[in-house]
């Protein structure tokens, strides 16, 4: 509304009209809507400053190819270390998808102090439930023993997951199938997340939720981090866009209900309005900071 903010009123009028555009049919063509949504950021990300941040590229935290994360160190840094997970159905995505892309997230949170870990992982279907939140571990084992030595506090440590990243951030966070779920965590964000596992006609991803979670849909509800998430004290932020893909916001809800529901007072929630399940990530390191400051707001009322 006019003379009111807005999530995107930081944006060119171009991008604007394009977002509120694919926006209300985001539903109708998710891969293509996400390409156009990307390759309109993109000029926006690499003209983003610098900040005289220092990159080191695919270091190892486990042993299989994709156990690379890339470290985003800040000329300031202020203790806080952030690691992001992406997504990608399970079965596909990668920590660099183009040019500028995931690096994009990093980079803004290292030009705000943070040390930022861009983590890749295995995939399915060679990898399985629950690889995903094994390898979200190790790398933040890998992080707790590796990030004072540029700046970070091991005390201090966050997991940002996106789309299936959320899953196994998540998963890694609750799941008490890895023995000690959310060790050495100060925090977990949850953008977008899948959060229960399901094979319904609304979901576009089901093959990838078959592929990761396996055929036997009896598993789903043990195998879904919503199931478990009440028991864990750990500090959570869940954010879902305005138009997302068919049912993560309504299961985004479901997880902030059912933490609510023990703890007695509910769990910080945000609903990015004009936003879309692609954008909520791309639009990092530009102009438009909302998200980004209100994590870092999170991270800050954490210490």
């Amino acid at each position: 509304m006019s003379g009111h903010f807005h999530a995107l009123q930081s944006a060119p009028a171009s991008l604007q009209n394009m977002m509120a555009e694919v926006g209300p049919i985001w539903g109708s063509d998710i891969p293509g809507h996400g390409e156009r949504v990307k390759n309109a950021y993109l000029s926006l990300q690499q003209a983003a400053p610098d900040g005289g941040v220092t990159v080191s590229l695919d270091l190892a935290y486990g042993s299989h190819p994709r156990q690379r994360l890339d470290l985003y160190q800040p000329v300031a840094p202020n203790g806080d270390v952030v690691l992001f997970v992406h997504g990608g159905a399970f079965v596909r995505g990668d920590k660099t998808i183009n040019a500028a892309m995931y690096g994009n997230v990093l980079a803004w949170f290292a030009r705000q102090g943070v040390l930022g870990i861009n983590v890749e992982y295995r995939l399915a279907p060679e990898a399985t439930y629950p690889a995903g939140g094994e390898d979200v571990g190790a790398a933040v084992r890998w992080a707790a023993g590796h990030c004072a030595r540029y700046g970070g506090n091991p005390a201090r440590v966050f997991v940002l997951g996106h789309s299936a990243g959320g899953t196994h951030a998540a998963t890694y966070a609750y799941d008490p199938v890895l023995g000690q779920p959310g060790a050495h965590l100060a925090g977990l964000v949850l953008v977008s997340a899948r959060v229960r596992a399901d094979v319904l006609p609304e979901n576009p991803n089901a093959p990838g939720v078959r592929a990761y979670f396996g055929g036997d849909t009896g598993l789903y509800e043990q195998r879904s981090p919503v199931t478990h998430a009440a028991a864990s004290p750990l500090p959570v932020f869940i954010v879902n866009a305005e138009y997302e893909n068919p049912l993560l916001d309504l299961y985004g809800l479901e997880l902030a209900q059912r933490i609510a529901a023990v703890r007695r007072h509910a769990p910080r929630y945000l609903r990015l309005t004009r936003h879309n399940h692609v954008s909520i990530m791309a639009h990092f390191n530009t102009a438009e900071e909302f998200l980004g400051r209100e994590i870092l707001d999170f991270f800050s009322i954490l210490r």
